[in-house]
């Protein structure tokens, strides 16, 4: 027997169980949707509080009206289009009460905002990498020794075999040349650069 047909009868032995009232076959059937139908409202809502609890609500219809479940029937798209329903009751109240406009509006905005952060955040630190590429060696070595690894100018000194006068002298020029490559590739990036590195 195929795989899809032997989970279909077991849905449906849980599924009528579910029909009589049984709690342990509701268990069941939440543990096998729950983490699902939450990512597909999550995807719809961008916030949270308001899938869990709607999570909430498409579980407790569901034991509500179970003598209702024909478990003849696709389970998963009865499933969903409950919490579709309840999705779209949740934008229709939207549409008649000022305060959830602005917090969806909020919530969208943020979840936006992080990922369009992370990516400048990732396109700068490649920047930086190209701008300590570019410095002649004994620059670049003591840049990375003293603004990435943390090095004390005596320890990049020590490492280098290098006086503390020519660490600090490498260091401002290898600075300067960093941040002019990033002002001229990326106006905005320099004011990240200075933040991460405290200049």
């Amino acid at each position: 027997m195929p795989l899809e047909s032997i989970h279909f009868n077991q849905e449906q032995v849980l599924l009528a169980q579910l029909k009589e009232g049984e709690p342990r076959a509701f268990e069941q059937i939440y543990q096998l949707y729950s983490q699902r139908i939450y990512g597909r409202l999550i995807r719809l809502l961008k916030d949270e509080d308001m899938a869990d609890s709607i999570l909430q609500d498409v579980f407790l219809r569901i034991w509500e009206r179970r003598v209702q479940i024909d478990p003849e029937q696709p389970f998963k798209a009865y499933l969903y289009k409950i919490a579709e329903n309840f999705v779209y009751d949740y934008f229709r109240k939207i549409a008649r009460d000022k305060k959830l406009q602005v917090k969806l509006r909020t919530a969208t905005t943020e979840y936006y905002d992080q990922i369009e952060e992370n990516i400048f955040k990732k396109e700068n630190e490649a920047l930086i990498g190209e701008a300590i590429l570019k410095l002649p060696p004994q620059r670049q070595k003591v840049f990375l020794l003293c603004k990435i690894e943390g090095k004390s100018y005596e320890e990049a000194a020590g490492l280098l075999g290098i006086s503390v006068s020519t660490v600090s002298n490498q260091l401002v020029k290898a600075t300067k040349s960093v941040k002019e490559y990033v002002l001229s590739a990326n106006g905005m990036a320099l004011t990240i650069f200075l933040v991460a590195f405290k200049w």
